[in-house]
């Protein structure tokens, strides 16, 4: 019997959600997915953070945890053979900085490139307070993959850093963001991770009058 369960939003829109299910998947959790209905009250109780919809939002045997870097903590601890921060204690600090800054940082990104994986954008010009995010993604990503030698931005396996900033791939692929191709071979390969392709499948199987927030979610 399951005894996990992970909240999440629409697949389509929820960025966070998508890094908390990427997490309990890695972490190879079992769990169930609870969806969040879209309707009128609980876009409202979204938008003004009401506890009872805080997504994403895992419940495991009798622990609930919110908060994405929260519920990375806690796989961590009940499944530490999963890999999910680096061994070495110098790119395990530097794998926490880089997620923290993604965690708490990047609103103009945030706001000026929401993610819809639905759509794509041959042309999208990004408003000036949104560029150095962006530029400060590609340094984070650059200087990841050459100490690290990749593909992943910690090696040869994905960890936190990698989940945290898959929306950011799916993001520069809707709005055509420019990549040189080191940064664009890795984000390809983030999107063609087998559990990207199962979210970004549900994402798409998703009705299309589920409107869009106007704040990440």
């Amino acid at each position: 019997m399951t005894q996990a369960a992970l909240t999440i939003s629409s697949k389509n829109y929820s960025s966070w959600s998508l890094r908390g299910w990427l997490l309990c998947r890695m972490a190879g959790l079992d769990f169930e997915e609870v969806l969040v209905e879209m309707n009128d009250d609980a876009r409202q109780e979204l938008l003004l953070l009401s506890p009872s919809v805080l997504v994403p939002r895992l419940t495991h045997n009798d622990v609930t945890v919110w908060d994405t870097l929260a519920i990375a903590e806690y796989l961590n601890e009940v499944t530490p053979d999963a890999g999910l921060w680096p061994v070495d204690i110098a790119d395990r600090a530097r794998c926490r900085a880089v997620s923290g800054e993604m965690h708490s940082g990047f609103h103009n990104l945030r706001s000026a490139l929401p993610m819809n994986l639905k759509a794509r954008h041959e042309r999208f010009k990004i408003f000036s307070g949104a560029r150095p995010d962006v530029e400060r993604v590609k340094t984070i990503w650059a200087e990841c993959l050459e100490a690290s030698g990749g593909p992943w931005l910690f090696g040869e396996n994905p960890t936190v850093a990698d989940a945290m900033y898959a929306p950011v791939c799916s993001r520069f692929r809707t709005y055509a963001v420019e990549l040189e191709p080191k940064l664009a071979a890795y984000a390809e390969m983030v999107l063609a991770w087998p559990l990207m392709l199962e979210w970004t499948e549900g994402a798409l199987a998703e009705p299309d009058e589920i409107v869009e927030l106007e704040v990440e979610f």
